[in-house]
């Protein structure tokens, strides 16, 4: 083991990663142990090629151009990039990330955990399962799951999950390499890979808990520092990193142009300026070589072309959906009419006269709710209603959003989103109100602006948590105030409505939806005639084969379903002769955890 390096050889934020001939002949000199040469590193998404353990530029260049299909290897620690760069130039790039050291003999552990979940070592396939559902999620490369799990003990490779103590949830990741174990570093370096925090975790500090949990692992060891890779311009993650004592280094990373890196090396693209809901569908269609053309970003449209086939969507609306089909999704009222006739379950519903029959059907039903016969987004939508003056009030919020209101009759349970393209059902998920969790210190109205800034980061500003007269109505009814502490751990819904847009979080039932509720999504979809739909069910279970279908909607947001294939499934319906049989079955293979745990 090396001693703890001094200031001076720390060499402050300009260290500059050692030669193969420095590595070689430190240990040399020290008698320990040999270098291992050509050090790589499998990571299930990658490898890690160790280009301080290479002899030559030369030898970092094959060793890159060896990548498999689907994987994403990293070259870093390279001294002399440009020279890499010259054997393969039409192959490789030049990473534009920063790498970042935590010099582990200066850091400090926090004076607490944050509370609501745990950070620990990998255990279970399911762990393992979890981990790839999470890159997944933050758009990062799937990992090979067998992998995790076999590696779960080992010296080189440390998983770590953040588990919600309450739900057993996995909300976070992070992967650490130990580089004494990977090649006999004399320098007794680590490295930090893959953090990955669910978006809809809800508690603050997640990531931060990650990264400190293997700092200090690796502090306990006896390594004397690790590193990390960042994109220049993650100004968020730069700062978490800064605030914990990282310093910015001088080392280089090559990467292979494949279709991962694609943004990296082909610079800012027309397409970066379209929503999270066109991005991940361009994203795809681009990954098969099919052409984009963004005909309006700020709405949504853009056009794809493959061969002699265009096809323009706006979102996730094609030329596919027809006019009726549009018109049948649009009037709530006819959807209704529709698969009530094809003997599918929906509320009982009117379309406000303001006339006694409005507090006829309020006094038939006891609650009903009021939204607009034709909205989108949650827009004017009040639940819960039981008194005339609350139904005259949200009659008149729901004609402001325009046209007529239409008054449902109110059914309790889990409000569920069915996605079904080209007919068959492709994505479900639970869709919850936005909450807060209380930490005994910060007023409710504090809790909810923080809640809503990290709602807003991870889905690209679509989702956000206003304080508006329906989050005073679920604050007052819990019996608070908003400028009340949360008692720590209390949980305090702040909207009715589960939509996304409001601050509203999706949690994938796929794997557990009911044969019947799977059924009565397809039989809709073929109803209303529409090939791409979402489908608002109101479950008391997604594996009870009670339901109410409550909406159909024409445009469903196809993000934010990860690990589900919804994006893939879009383009294999407008352009079926792109599909990928290799990367379907590879997905597949890694979506359903194993069995056995032994």
């Amino acid at each position: 083991m090396s001693d703890r390096p001094g200031v001076l050889e720390q060499r402050l934020q300009r260290h500059l990663p050692p030669s193969y001939d420095h590595l070689k002949s430190k240990l040399e000199r020290s008698g320990e142990a040999k270098l291992i040469e050509n050090a790589v590193v499998d990571c299930g998404w990658g490898r890690l090629i160790m280009g301080q353990t290479f002899r030559s530029p030369r030898d970092i260049a094959e060793a890159l151009l060896d990548e498999d299909n689907g994987r994403r290897d990293i070259a870093l620690y390279v001294s002399e990039p440009h020279i890499v760069l010259s054997y393969a130039p039409q192959n490789l790039f030049l990473d534009p990330s920063d790498t970042y050291r935590l010099w582990l003999n200066t850091y400090r552990a926090a004076p607490a955990m944050p509370k609501g979940f745990i950070v620990r070592r990998v255990q279970s396939q399911s762990d393992a399962h979890a981990m790839n559902g999470l890159y997944i999620k933050r758009g990062m490369v799937p990992t090979d799951i067998n992998l995790i799990y076999q590696e779960r003990t080992a010296r080189t490779h440390v998983f770590l999950v953040a588990e919600d103590c309450a739900s057993g949830q996995i909300i976070g990741t992070v992967m650490g390499i130990n580089h004494q174990e990977a090649f006999n570093d004399p320098e007794a370096g680590s490295s930090l890979w893959c953090l990955a925090v669910d978006p809809q975790a809800r508690y603050p500090g997640v990531g931060e808990a990650l990264v400190r949990q293997l700092a200090e692992y690796f502090q306990t060891r006896g390594l004397n520092y690790m590193d990390l890779s960042v994109m220049h311009d993650n100004r968020n993650a730069k700062r978490l990193y800064e605030k914990l004592g990282f310093q910015k280094i001088q080392t280089f990373a090559v990467k292979n142009k494949n279709l991962f890196n694609a943004r990296l090396f082909l610079g800012p693209q027309p397409v970066e300026a379209l929503n999270p809901y066109a991005r991940i569908l361009v994203d795809e269609a681009l990954a098969r070589g099919i052409m984009v053309n963004v005909l309006d970003a700020e709405e949504g449209y853009f056009e794809l072309s493959s061969g002699i086939r265009k096809v323009v969507c706006r979102e996730s609306l094609t030329e596919l959906t027809s006019a009726i089909a549009m018109s049948r999704c649009q009037n709530k009222h006819v959807t209704h009419r529709l698969l009530q006739q094809a003997g599918l379950s929906t509320p009982a519903y009117r379309l406000a006269s303001h006339t006694e029959a409005d507090e006829e059907f309020l006094h038939q039903y006891g609650t009903i709710v009021v939204k607009p016969d034709n909205g989108e987004q949650g827009e004017g939508v009040t639940v819960g209603i039981r008194t005339p003056q609350d139904m005259r009030q949200a009659i008149e919020r729901a004609q402001n959003c325009g046209g007529k209101a239409l008054l449902e009759s109110f059914h309790a349970g889990q409000d569920l989103r069915v996605v079904v393209i080209g007919y068959e059902v492709v994505a479900a998920a639970i869709r919850r109100p936005a909450e807060v969790v209380g930490d005994g210190r910060h007023s409710i109205r504090k809790l909810i602006e923080k809640q809503s800034r990290r709602r807003s980061a991870a889905t690209g500003g679509e989702s956000k948590i206003l304080i508006d007269d329906e989050t005073l109505t679920c604050v007052e009814e819990a019996g608070f105030g908003l400028d009340t502490v949360l008692p720590a751990g209390r949980v305090l819904p702040v909207k009715k409505a589960a939509n996304l847009h409001k601050g509203g979080t999706i949690h994938d039932v796929t794997d557990e939806l009911h044969p019947a509720l799977r059924e009565a999504a397809i039989t809709a979809a073929t109803t209303l005639g529409i090939p791409v739909v979402g489908l608002d069910f109101m479950v008391p279970s997604p594996r009870d084969d009670q339901y109410v279908i409550i909406e159909a909607n024409e445009r469903p947001g196809l993000a934010n379903h990860e690990p589900q294939p919804t994006a893939r499934k879009f383009i294999d319906l407008l352009f079926p002769y792109t599909v990928n049989a290799m990367w379907e079955a590879r997905q597949e293979s890694n979506r359903k955890p194993e069995t056995s745990e032994q």
